[in-house]
């Protein structure tokens, strides 16, 4: 699942200050923010068993501290080991994950502070991460948490990511193609979501999509050598693998990566992955031109190209220190 995990320490601090600001002329709430102080100062030495004594110390005395249910709900989660699934006690954790992760998010509902309300948004994260296949493996619950966020904050891209992996997951592609396609539609400037819907058309084989979203992701940020290049190698392997392509359309295919590699290298000349590929594709078009002379050419061109890719990487590996690479770049395109 394409969850955004942030690493809750960073966000110890500054909830102390406000578990500290919260009735602070209330015995409870004063009680309730010195547990929490405590748990934070055991949760950062990553002592979860300890922390989630005192996040249940702190929610005991001041049960309305919406942001401790988080904490306390990602100390269980921190306390599962997958290496131990099976154990009762080690499995026990999820569920209590889950339910504080489940009370954060209510207790959070209204909240005004911007911080409280990204604690929200991190509770449903992680408790959508917790239904997913590596830990309690639900779809039934996890589903309707990613809608639950979607009807929240339906600007943001990645829950709808999220849920269509969840529905990729199940095996029901055109809900998951449907979202991944919401998702782009929800913010169509973010290169992201091209990446991920070309995985996905990748994976169900359909070679024409997954062009599309890779020429839409390059044509968004057309200064990125690397997108132009991702382009040149989907072709290339492309006509390598697929020996049921018939001559014309391999060598269309080859000159749209050679295309795409030429951007590539317009934009950085020592890009030596765009180089080696520009290599390999050349060798490619001279297995599908006909004239002696153009093939001897091309060979020519991709040899010299093979040559100065190799003096660059030796540059670039001495100016590392490090040993230069094995030679892989002359690959034949056959």
């Amino acid at each position: 699942m394409q969850v955004r995990f942030v690493r809750p320490v960073v966000l110890v601090a500054a909830m102390s200050v406000a578990a500290g600001a919260c009735g602070k002329y209330s015995i409870s709430n004063i009680r309730s923010a010195k547990a929490f102080q405590d748990a934070n100062a055991l949760y950062k030495k990553n002592d979860f068993k300890g922390a989630a004594v005192r996040y249940e110390d702190a929610v005991s005395f001041n049960p309305d501290l919406g942001f401790a249910y988080f904490f306390l709900g990602n100390s269980y989660d921190n306390l599962y080991k997958p290496g131990k699934k099976g154990d009762p006690e080690n499995d026990a954790n999820l569920p209590k994950a889950a339910g504080h992760y489940r009370t954060a998010i209510d207790k959070l509902a209204t909240a005004t502070d911007p911080k409280e309300k990204q604690i929200r948004r991190y509770s449903f994260e992680y408790l959508m991460a917790l239904y997913g296949p590596d830990k309690l493996n639900d779809f039934s619950k996890a589903e309707p948490v990613a809608k639950e966020l979607i009807a929240v904050d339906p600007n943001d891209s990645s829950t709808y990511q999220v849920l269509a992996k969840l529905y990729e997951d199940q095996g029901r592609f055109d809900e998951a193609e449907a979202q991944y396609r919401k998702a782009i539609d929800v913010n169509p400037k973010e290169p992201t979501g091209y990446q991920i819907i070309a995985r996905f058309y990748n994976d169900r084989g359909d070679f024409t999509k997954t062009m599309e979203a890779w020429h839409k992701r390059a044509e968004i940020e057309p200064n990125n050598p690397e997108a132009w290049h991702t382009i040149g190698v989907y072709y290339q392997d492309k006509v390598f693998k697929d020996k049921k392509l018939n001559s014309k359309v391999a060598l269309d295919y080859v000159l749209k990566g050679l295309e795409a590699e030429n951007k590539a290298l317009s934009i950085n000349a020592d890009y030596f992955e765009a180089m080696t590929y520009k290599n390999i594709l050349l060798r490619q078009e001279a297995l599908y031109v006909k004239d002696p002379k153009q093939q001897k050419d091309l060979l020519a061109e991709a040899e010299k190209l093979y040559a100065a890719a190799m003096e660059l990487r030796k540059k670039q590996n001495e100016a590392a220190g490090t040993a230069a690479p094995a030679d892989a770049a002359k690959k034949s395109g056959s």
